[in-house]
């Protein structure tokens, strides 16, 4: 019995290794004597406060002697058998997730023992962890003991009362230290300690865990990170990732590798796991795709769900030979969200084939790929004028309208634009070989003997830097403005490097410059200064023609504003100023202005009595009545025509009705024009009656108000957008009249980075790595603001083969 009294009491001190050393106990001991002294100092004569057998406390008048008789008894409180179910107060712990309760009040309540009065005090805390203090019966007790003894026991820190003799709380052999050293506390102490380490492992796995096995997770975070933001710069920036050699001994091992290297000179966590003895560094190709493709999918998922939440879009597609004579198509989406109109590049796929029924294949398998109901929800499709593409019967748009009833198919302004200028040139006398002398003195200005002089004469005559001619774009007519501009502007330096070079008289070039030289006449600067203005016009309606924000509502109002510009240049006041400057350049060149007398012909007298119009042998009159007559005006009347008949959608009715939700527009909010295309849409005819009755009356009063009208069909939807609940047709309508494409020019533009993607040194990359670089590139903007965090989630899921540990 003495040795495992021994043991239990050996095993008590290891237990409470915790508790405060002999010199934390003098120092609570003095803490305590200090106190008591400034007690027994202020001491007034009160009544005693004590509670009762049973109940709450009571007031009697108990003597110093009677306490000391108490006190001192044998059989005291502590011999006392109770209960130790969870009786008590109701401000101790009831249960055992409670906790010790362990109040830290300013003033303890205090009671007569002995010759001075006592109180409980909160440094015991401190000794004791197990002590409990119930404020309503001024007394104390043992947490371990109550929740974790027997269900019997003969200690009053279990008892109903609690223990409360201040005066012996801290003796050595008594009061707490007593009961601490008794084996049934200590045995308490014992399944306490068991159940925390129990309740610890409940607790999820990663709060056990090691602090360097967090400290590795972070570090493997920050290097996979890293890796994705060199991976975005490259993808981004189009630059290549990847030579053919990357071993250590390669003096070029890339630029992802090289970029790498140059983080791990100032960031030391990736310079120890790309310099570490391990196979996890993380920088091959496989592990390079697999990044790419989540950074990619992260990119496409956010443009989904715009998508999704807006509910109605459009697609644009166009189709493009890449650099391995491989035919792309590019498949870009058209919506309305958060207040703006939104082309979002989508995909690059390959087209395996290119008639109607295989590219139609194509494009529903990406719109089902990514899960766009495109059934309901596609609203309209613009292509370019190819008839595979366009087609009314057998074409691309015709097969997507079997399954998608509503898609509105539109031919890409952009495009008709420019084939109003094609077909213009082609109807004009002259017009062609006007533009072939253009080409012909921009390949002779580039040539190394002339190109140097050029520049010269031009230092010499202007001021500023000197200019270069652009070569005209065979496609791209509205973009010639410039080349037109510029010779406008340097015509004068053009002709003197001509005329220098004709009088060195140097053989064939002398014979060449000769020739252009005699073709700068009156009417090819009439015809310059002409193409000059009309063409300037195009190219600020194809600027807007291009701009992803522009809806068919206001590019109607563009074409119809171009028209009239067209109208008002037929007036002989316009054509005065014209050809006044006409004269001006000329004379600048030193070109003559009067067409030099004509002898007079002599006719055969085979012709007596015939009326000869044009005789054969005759040169053509250059004087300013016949350049109007025969080729101002006829330029002008072709450019009509073609504008009205290119431009000839408002004659359907989802033109007209889209023209209805236009403010600008002379039919606006008429029943009779948007009721017809709300149909169309299956539009609650009845709803949208009432709606547009209130939201003019909205309109007044915010124009009462001084706030200005909406200019366009997008500025009107972005009114609506606050009171949609209210407006839900109209408000639908306008989604859909402005996801309806303008143009194709977004497919366009994706091709310009297809170019710089790839490229003739990466022409190997598969059909995958194209498409994800594509996104990222395109959608750069939306790649940049990827959460990197997010990023480390996914790819830790994705995955398979993890020999990094990211969680």
């Amino acid at each position: 019995m003495k040795r495992k009294s021994a043991d239990i009491s050996s095993f008590s001190q290891k237990l409470n290794s915790n508790k405060p050393n002999e010199t934390e106990r003098s120092v609570v001991k003095t803490e305590e004597r200090e106190h008591d002294e400034a007690d027994s100092k202020s001491e007034i004569e009160f009544p005693s406060v004590s509670t009762g057998p049973s109940g709450p406390p009571g007031i009697s008048q108990i003597n110093g002697p009677q306490l000391e008789q108490q006190a001192d008894s044998k059989i005291t409180q502590e011999e006392t058998l109770v209960s130790i179910g969870p009786s008590g107060p109701s401000d101790i712990s009831k249960s055992r997730g409670d906790g010790p309760m362990q109040p830290h009040l300013k003033l303890f309540p205090r009671t007569l023992q002995g010759d001075r009065r006592r109180r409980f005090r909160a440094l015991w805390y401190t000794v004791h962890s197990w002590l409990e203090y119930s404020h309503s019966q001024d007394s104390a007790y043992c947490y371990a003991c109550r929740h974790f003894g027997p269900l019997i026991s003969k200690s009053v820190f279990t008892s109903g009362l609690g223990y409360k003799n201040w005066k012996k709380a801290t003796f050595r052999d008594g009061g707490f230290a007593a009961h601490a050293k008794s084996e049934a506390h200590t045995n308490a102490m014992i399944a306490w300690k068991e159940f925390e380490k129990e309740e610890q492992s409940k607790a999820p796995l990663i709060s056990t865990l090691p602090i360097d096995h967090s400290m590795w997770t972070q570090e493997n975070k920050h290097y996979i990170k890293t890796i994705a933001d060199v991976l975005l710069l490259t993808a981004t920036q189009n630059i290549s990732l990847r030579t053919h050699r990357e071993t250590m001994e390669s003096d070029n091992r890339g630029n992802f590798l090289a970029i790498l290297d140059l983080i791990g000179k100032h960031d030391p966590i990736v310079q120890k796991k790309l310099t570490g003895d391990h196979n996890s560094k993380y920088t091959s190709h496989e592990i390079q795709n697999e990044v790419l493709d989540t950074l990619a999918e992260m990119v496409r998922s956010s443009i989904i769900k715009e998508v999704q939440e807006s509910k109605f879009f459009s697609i644009l597609v166009d189709e493009m030979t890449d650099m391995k004579k491989k035919d792309q198509v590019s498949l870009v989406l058209r919506y309305y969200y958060n207040g703006a109109v939104k082309e979002s590049f989508l995909h690059f796929e390959a087209a395996g084939c290119l008639n109607a029924a295989g590219l139609t294949e194509k494009i529903t398998q990406i719109l089902e790929r990514y899960g766009l109901e495109y059934r309901t929800n596609l609203v309209g499709q613009a292509y370019d004028g190819a008839s595979v593409m366009s087609g009314k019967h057998s074409g691309v748009q015709a097969h997507i309208k079997e399954v998608a009833k509503q898609a509105f198919c539109v031919h890409c302004n952009a495009h008709c634009l420019n084939l109003v200028l094609v077909d213009t040139v082609k109807a004009v006398p002259g017009a062609e070989c006007f533009f072939s002398f253009l080409q012909a003195i921009h390949v002779f200005l580039l040539g190394s003997y002339v190109h140097s002089r050029w520049l010269n004469i031009q230092k010499e005559m202007y001021a500023g830097p000197p200019m270069e001619l652009q070569r005209l774009s065979e496609t791209r007519w509205a973009c010639t403005h410039m080349a037109y501009h510029t010779i406008m502007n340097r015509l004068p330096a053009i002709v003197r490097v001509l005329q220098e070079i004709i009088d060195e008289k140097g053989g064939e070039i002398s014979v060449e410059a000769w020739g252009l030289l005699a073709q700068i006449d009156l009417q090819f600067i009439g015809l310059l200064v002409t193409f000059a203005k009309v063409f300037g016009d195009t190219r600020g309606l194809s600027d807007l023609l291009q701009s992803p924000s522009l809806d068919l509502g206001s590019a109607v109002d563009l074409v119809e504003a171009l028209v009239k510009g067209f109208q008002d240049y037929r007036d002989e006041s316009y054509f005065k100023e014209l050809w006044k400057e006409v004269l001006d350049i000329a004379e600048q060149c030193n070109v003559e202005t009067e067409p030099a007398p004509k002898r007079k012909k002599k006719l055969s007298s085979k012709l007596d009595g015939l009326s000869v119009m044009s005789p054969l042998g005759e040169r053509p009159d250059k004087s300013r009545d016949t350049f109007r007559t025969s080729i101002f005006y006829p330029i002008l009347h072709n450019m009509l025509s073609e504008v009205n008949r290119r431009f000839s959608k408002l004659n359907c009715q989802i033109m007209k009705g889209i023209q209805a939700l236009n403010p600008k527009s002379t039919t606006f909010c008429q029943e009779e024009v948007l009721f017809p295309f709300a149909s169309i849409y299956e539009c609650n005819i009845e709803d949208l009656k009432h709606e547009m009755h209130q939201m003019n009356r909205i309109l007044e009063r915010k124009m009462e108000a001084g706030l200005q009208k909406p200019s366009c069909i997008v500025d009107l939807t972005l009114f609506i957008e606050p009171y949609k609940e209210v407006f839900h047709e109209l408000f639908r309508l306008c989604k859909i009249a402005v996801a309806i494409p303008v143009s194709t020019a977004a497919c366009e533009r994706s091709f310009s980075t297809l170019k710089l993607v790839k490229t003739y040194l990466r022409s190997t990359m598969d059909d995958d790595m194209l498409n994800n670089l594509g996104v990222l590139s395109v959608e750069s903007r939306r790649a940049k603001s990827i959460d990197l965090d997010d990023f480390v989630d996914r790819f830790a899921r994705n995955h398979n083969n993890r020999r990094i540990q990211l969680f």
